[in-house]
């Protein structure tokens, strides 16, 4: 695979590359490293299979693919009220759904980072390189609040922790949802100050849950486990995807902020060559679309219907989840 190729491939599904020139320039390199941290906190949902795809795309490209399970990070964070061994069961849980997934990755500890005294030299010189005011801007990556930090002070701490974990790990690419881009932008300011290598920033899209009303500004209504009701997980059964996507917002001909599109386009057509649209004859009988953009244009056309794409949808979620059971 020559350097278009890889750039190609992971361009593909993705939000913004920070910045593109830089990554074109590293895909020249031997060994490039990536990586990607997780706060484990139980139950996973259908938009790791984006994260899952990306990773597998990083590897074909040469990567060399690190997955921080970022225990500390989620026990700072209150994820499973702080009980370190349940968020260490919790990351057991997601090693095992990647491992099933046929990610090759290298599956790191932030508890087994945290006992070198280099990990706590760099948290330091990150809090040393940044005003209190833009760690509290960076508090959006734990899903918290500005003010929050005001009423916890170890929530500020967990900005520099992050940054940090970027440095120590010397990666080439930071990769997340574009939730985390504050902290990833925090990392390239830190390594202006200090001359450091300047981190590339790699980030894909958010699912918004099943109710479409999330807000871009603050991500307030992603999909989360922490709302099962408005998520679909793995741990789902078949007819219980089918319940939840049968209540899902999925307004006729509108695409804008359609969660069910969404699943087609960012996780279901990279994940597979077509989607097939599944409907009694009576009703225009099966149809297969071999990419997005002509699903887009049926559907705001009013050639399918919401049922109908809710049905189809979730025959090819199951499909593409067995794989980690």
């Amino acid at each position: 695979m020559d350097t278009i190729e890889k750039l190609s491939k992971l361009k593909s599904n993705v939000q913004e590359i920070i910045t593109e020139e830089e990554l074109y320039s590293l895909l020249s390199k031997d060994h490039p490293k990536m990586y990607i941290g997780f706060e484990p906190s139980g139950a996973i949902h259908v938009g790791s299979l984006i994260i899952i795809k990306k990773l597998k795309e990083f590897y074909e490209a040469g990567f060399e693919v690190n997955v921080l399970l970022a225990d500390w990070h989620a026990m700072l964070n209150d994820k499973l009220d702080g009980d370190l061994e349940k968020i260490k069961e919790a990351g057991k849980l997601l090693k095992n759904v990647y491992e099933k997934m046929n990610v090759t990755a290298n599956f790191l500890w932030a508890s087994d980072i945290v006992s070198d005294s280099r990990y706590w030299q760099l948290v330091l010189k990150v809090a040393k390189a940044s005003t209190l005011a833009r760690i509290k801007r960076s508090m959006t990556i734990m899903g918290r609040k500005e003010e929050e930090g005001d009423a916890d002070l170890s929530k500020l701490i967990y900005p520099c922790m992050q940054v940090a974990d970027i440095f120590y790990l010397n990666v080439d690419v930071a990769y997340a949802g574009e939730d985390q881009r504050k902290a990833h932008m925090l990392a390239r300011e830190v390594a202006d100050k200090y001359h450091w290598k300047k981190v590339i920033a790699l980030h894909t899209p958010i699912l918004s849950n099943l109710k479409g009303n999330m807000r871009m500004d603050s991500f307030e209504g992603k999909m989360s486990k922490s709302n099962p009701e408005n998520a679909i997980l793995f741990t789902d059964t078949k007819q219980e995807i089918e319940n939840k996507l049968k209540k899902a917002y999925c307004p006729e001909k509108i695409i804008e902020g359609n969660p069910v599109i969404d699943i087609v386009k960012y996780i279901i057509f990279p994940w597979e060559s077509q989607f097939e649209i599944v409907r009694p004859i009576k009703f225009g009988g099966s149809a297969v679309y071999s990419t997005y953009n002509q699903l887009k244009e049926d559907y705001e056309k009013g050639a399918i219907h919401p049922m109908d794409l809710k049905n189809s949808v979730a025959i090819a979620l199951e499909r593409i989840m067995k794989v980690a059971e």
